[in-house]
């Protein structure tokens, strides 16, 4: 469920007007709902109620505006962060040091300080080497570093290829079969406390049973672990859970998630930690566009909208499907190609869609797309960096500014030689 409604014929977030947000901050924008976003957050922490005793880090790369992660802080989320930059953004929004999980395959030596220095909650390690330089840096500096052993139990999830993480020849993660020794040499390391292990096979998951089968795997190691003399409190379960973007989409619902959750890691006696992104922030956003040509074509006629690939880049990455809709749909429909401007063939949105019938400049947007949207934007094409707003009631604030074409030109400098 999302709060984008039909009030009196046109398209609204909550309580305010698309077409009124278009007006005053232009297009293309990103709109986020906040009452989407809480009600999201609260339906994946209770799905998982009966899993026990659980924390939850938002991944802040589905979407890490500083407002949507002060709502979610405010829900009592944390973050998964990738990076440094990540983490001072989870930090700004207000999100406790404590609550905030580092992972991914490339941290720098500097950002490992950061994090010690912060005092966040976990580091997720990727590689044995990793946790001897983070067991290094925090000894020197007389701390100790909690962390846990990322495992890749070679499970494949069955989603997009270039999503998928938990298969052997995947860059993440070490082969699970290894752990056992490599919690042998960095367990006894000053500075590091090696307390569990942590796992993540892939994104935008539809089917339960591969990650219940990479769940089971590591309850087998956990089991191994402690049988080897290792103290195993932790376990990182990340994140993945699909989101509906196609009509007819039937992701499972947390609470199926929960109870699978539940099942697969009864009598583990660990703390449990997820790492929602996308099943939180994907619904809660659209891309508000404007149509700026209805160009004839040679099968069907193309029509062209002023967001573009560097504005939302899942489609021409992923062949990703987003919904689109009229602000001010009229009850007719059309078969059409949707492209944005940029000099790129790949900057299509939809081949050969029935849509609702659109003129010259209408309003349409692009559904699903509050997570993996504007974090991804780039200004390829010398083109704006896309604004983003945010809709909490009957109110909205932009929450990220337009950047346009000349501020980021300003930045630029041609050597005093030429």
């Amino acid at each position: 469920m999302d709060h984008f409604t039909l009030i009196d014929g046109a398209l609204h977030c909550e309580g305010v007007s698309l077409a009124k947000i278009a007006a005053e901050v232009g297009t293309p924008v990103y709109v986020y709902s906040a009452a989407t976003l809480r009600r999201h957050a609260q339906v994946f922490r209770e799905g998982l109620k009966p899993a026990g005793r659980i924390h939850l880090a938002y991944a802040i790369k589905a979407n890490p505006n500083i407002g949507v992660l002060r709502v979610l802080a405010d829900e009592g989320y944390g973050a998964d962060v990738v990076s440094g930059g990540e983490m001072a953004r989870a930090l700004a929004a207000g999100m406790p040091a404590h609550d905030i999980v580092f992972s991914g395959v490339g941290k720098t030596d500097a950002e490992l300080v950061k994090g010690l220095e912060a005092g966040i909650g976990q580091f997720n390690l990727e590689l044995e080497e990793e946790g001897e330089v983070l067991a290094a840096l925090a000894a020197a500096r007389g701390l100790t570093a909690p962390a846990v052993l990322r495992v890749n139990p070679d499970v494949d999830a069955g989603t997009h290829a270039k999503i998928s993480t938990g298969k052997r020849e995947n860059k993440f993660g070490v082969p699970i079969d290894l752990a056992p020794a490599i919690f042998d040499r960095l367990g006894p390391l000053d500075g590091l406390n090696l307390r569990g292990i942590a796992i993540h096979i892939g994104s935008q998951l539809f089917d339960l049973a591969p990650l219940e089968a990479a769940y089971r795997r590591v309850g087998e190691l956990v089991a191994e672990l402690r049988a080897r003399g290792h103290a195993i409190t932790h376990v990182d379960l990340g994140g993945g859970l699909g989101v509906p973007y196609r009509p007819g989409d039937a992701p499972p619902p947390p609470a199926d998630y929960g109870a699978m959750v539940a099942r697969a890691t009864a009598g583990w006696d660990v703390q449990l930690m997820f790492e929602p992104g996308r099943v939180i922030a994907g619904n809660a956003g659209v891309l508000l566009t404007e149509v700026i040509w209805v160009k004839p074509g040679v099968a069907h006629p193309y029509v062209i909208v002023d967001a573009a690939m560097n504005d939302l880049a899942r489609p021409a990455m992923y062949d990703a499907w987003h919904d689109f809709a009229a602000v001010r749909p009229s009850g007719e429909t059309m078969m059409a190609n949707i492209a944005g401007p940029v000099c790129e063939t790949g900057d299509t949105f939809a081949m050969a869609r029935e849509i609702d019938r659109v003129v010259r400049g209408d309003l349409g947007i692009f559904r699903t797309a509050g997570a993996y949207g504007a974090t991804m934007a780039s200004t390829y094409n010398s083109r704006a960096l896309v604004p983003e707003v945010l809709v909490d009631g009957d109110r909205y604030t932009v929450v990220a500014d337009r950047i346009a074409a000349e501020t980021i030109l300003a930045a630029e400098r041609v050597p005093d030689w030429l």
